[in-house]
């Protein structure tokens, strides 16, 4: 079995990469980070330094990959140094918005481009799993407070791609499910400036998080492909 974490430097992906460690003994995983190579080090675990908003740069990573069996992509956009969620329309920055869009939504494009093709399941009873972390408020039904127009657009644009990939590879007969999963708050950087009014309980450190995420992915089968799920495994509208 072939694991490939996209963003395993970031505080999901990281605790993703360990838990997978732990469930999945046997596995080989192939891990991404952006700039710094983290410090975990394992046998199975060949680390990858990869800008994933790079066409060129996706492209030349998936000729040195032969086969995968599941793809989780964890990497995504919140707030930066000098812009957060807007509160208003007022708020809104054309740079931060695209921004947004290219961290949040164009990643899972690239990937299923480059690597639809060696998405196969070792064992043949099995199916790939191409797996985003999105969030809740990418949900247009679920919106009741508005705002944080750049980052809902953003998982909302997601959301339709991973619907377009499902579709597509049903039609195609690929042998690949896709999943849309919403991580929960977790006690991560890109959560940080948020946590202050949340309830007791509600906050969850990173392997609480991939705990659950991770039993969502192992669940995920060809009849609940083109979900989109929280981190519990409830449904969550589009």
């Amino acid at each position: 079995m072939r694991i490939m974490i996209v963003g395993a430097g970031g505080g999901i992906g990281s605790a993703l990469l360990e838990k997978c460690l732990e469930a999945y003994p046997f596995a080989t995983i192939e891990a991404t980070y952006l700039s710094t190579k983290p410090d975990l080090e394992a046998k199975k675990v060949s680390w990858h330094r990869l800008d994933v908003t790079d066409e060129d740069q996706v492209e030349q990573f998936s000729h040195r990959i032969s086969q995968i069996d599941w793809m989780i992509n964890c990497v995504g956009l919140l707030h930066c140094q000098h812009h957060g969620p807007e509160k208003s329309i007022k708020q809104l920055d054309t740079d931060f918005f695209i921004e947004n869009f290219r961290r949040n939504t164009l990643p899972s494009l690239l990937l299923a481009k480059y690597f639809q093709d060696k998405l196969i399941p070792s064992n043949q009873t099995d199916i790939a799993k191409f797996v985003t972390l999105s969030a809740r408020v990418g949900s247009i039904e679920d919106n009741r407070l508005g705002g944080w127009y750049s980052y809902r657009a953003s998982k909302s644009a997601l959301n339709m791609t991973l619907k377009n990939l499902c579709n597509e590879w049903q039609r195609s007969l690929k042998p690949i499910a896709v999943l849309a999963l919403h991580p929960g708050t977790t006690n991560t950087p890109l959560s940080k400036p948020f946590q202050r009014n949340l309830p007791e309980g509600q906050l969850m450190t990173p392997m609480q998080t991939a705990q659950l995420l991770l039993e969502q992915i192992d669940r995920l089968d060809a009849t609940s492909s083109g979900s989109f799920k929280d981190y519990a495994g409830q449904t969550i509208p589009w």
